[in-house]
């Protein structure tokens, strides 16, 4: 699969969803999105077409279907129940000359890694049902893509010639719409409000089962999460540029095949590996946006001062240095960052900075199998906190939790904690909100936690 690549200059657009909308219909469509950024977005991802898909099912089988004219690819026998080696044995077919560029993507898998992904590495099987069918991950091998960097106001198409003149084909058929055009598409509608999985009296149930554990020394924090959904009409993407015009987030990506589609707004970074330099950017602590600037600042004050959002970050904090110890040259994990107030346009968020340096016999996809699923939406000590989470959530998290990102060829990667993520199947969506309990949690203060984090995404599609 070897062949040059180009780097050809485009015209630079504050905003990819136009670009993105010539091509969504393609098949392997995805975008990696910084949302309108903020402080730790820059570069906006688009491409299609993938040379190869990799499925992993439910039942953790995985398959790859080759969209290539050289045919099936063929991976290893011992590699067939290693899903992350196999992944890894995926990108090792893309062989793309290692060309001098500062850019983050040059070619290599992009997609997401569900959340009950992590039970076949971490030995825990679920004991309940799927509600949602998507894969448990879903990665494409892509040679090709449009890049828009918000740093310096520039774009470029990265492709081999054959797939330059591709793709300028695929534009042109398609001629690329304003924003504001794209946004007053009135073709998609929800049947109905959303509707809680749980009753409040039942999410209290379960608050009440981790103040149990908590006390028996099981765990010291559980992220407990609660599910919602609403039957629909109409485009996910349509759907996607509501929730985008609500909540502009550093950590957006889209994507959809058949009757399925991921729509996620995160705010929170899991990994980042650039130049085998590893960073990952955990939440923890929430309030909501004061509806005037003195209850703004009143509630922001209020979050740097509570001891117990800082202490659920610390504890995350602790457990992501272990998991990047794991896999970091000794001596070289830090924390830069403790405890910053970070505001986004619906909350305000505690953020920690944890950073290290990858061992050289380690891949970007050992980090990301090391680490996975990340600490920040398991709880700790984690193996413990996701048997908790099995036993007392309904059903299975299904993308929510997991990530969305990308792999490079040279070994840059970059991924997202799948909060503030809705998933598409067959006309029903699915939003989930969560929290992080410690021993000092109020039921009624969770609860409402768990809404204030994801009104705003519903409220932008009702």
């Amino acid at each position: 699969m070897s062949k040059a690549l180009t780097i050809t200059a485009l015209p630079y657009s504050p905003d990819p969803l136009g670009l993105f909308a010539c091509l969504r219909a393609r098949p392997g469509a995805v975008l990696l999105d910084s949302g309108r950024p903020i402080a730790t977005g820059r570069f906006d991802i688009i491409s299609s077409d993938p040379l190869a898909t990799l499925e992993v099912a439910l039942d953790g089988e995985a398959n790859i279907e080759a969209n290539i004219a050289s045919g099936q690819l063929s991976p290893p026998a011992h590699l067939a129940n290693d899903i992350f080696g196999l992944q890894q044995w995926l990108l090792d077919q893309l062989d793309i000359p290692d060309a001098p560029s500062e850019l983050p993507f040059l070619g290599g898998l992009m997609g997401y890694w569900g959340y009950d992904l992590a039970r076949h590495t971490a030995a825990t099987p679920s004991l309940q049902a799927s509600t949602v069918t998507l894969p448990q991950a879903r990665l494409g091998l892509y040679d090709w893509c449009i890049t828009l960097d918000h740093k310096t106001h520039q774009a470029w198409l990265i492709a081999t010639a054959e797939r330059r003149e591709q793709v300028a084909g695929w534009l042109a058929e398609a001629p690329v719409q304003s924003t504001q055009a794209l946004s007053f598409s009135p073709s998609f509608t929800l049947k109905g409000p959303f509707q809680a999985e749980l009753s409040r009296d039942q999410y209290v149930e379960r608050f009440d089962a981790v103040q149990r554990y908590i006390r028996a020394g099981d765990c010291y924090q559980i992220n407990l999460a609660q599910r919602f959904y609403a039957d629909y009409q109409g485009e996910e993407w349509q759907a996607y540029l509501q929730l985008r015009k609500a909540t502009p987030t550093p950590f957006s990506g889209f994507m959809a095949w058949g009757d399925k589609a991921v729509l996620s707004l995160s705010p929170e970074r899991f990994i980042q590996c650039r130049n085998r330099e590893v960073e990952t950017r955990p939440i923890k602590g929430t309030r909501p946006r004061g509806k005037t600037p003195e209850e703004d600042r009143a509630l922001a004050e209020q979050l740097l001062c509570s001891a117990k959002d800082r202490a659920e970050n610390v504890m995350i904090v602790d457990l992501l240095r272990n998991d990047l110890g794991r896999v970091c040259q000794p001596g070289t994990i830090r924390v830069p960052q403790l405890c910053q107030l970070e505001s986004y346009p619906n909350v305000h968020h505690l953020v920690s900075v944890v950073r290290g340096t990858l061992a050289k016999a380690y891949s970007p996809l050992a980090l990301l199998e090391a680490a996975f699923p990340g600490g920040s939406i398991t709880g700790a000590p984690k193996i413990r906190a996701m048997q908790i989470i099995d036993e007392l959530e309904p059903c299975q998290r299904s993308v929510y939790c997991g990530s969305l990102g990308y792999i490079d060829v040279r070994g840059s990667m970059d991924t997202s904690i799948a909060i503030r993520t809705m998933v598409a199947e067959a006309g029903r969506l699915h939003v989930w909100g969560g929290g992080g309990l410690v021993a000092d949690s109020q039921a009624d203060e969770e609860y409402a936690e768990t809404l204030d984090k994801i009104r705003h995404l519903i409220s932008a599609l009702e």
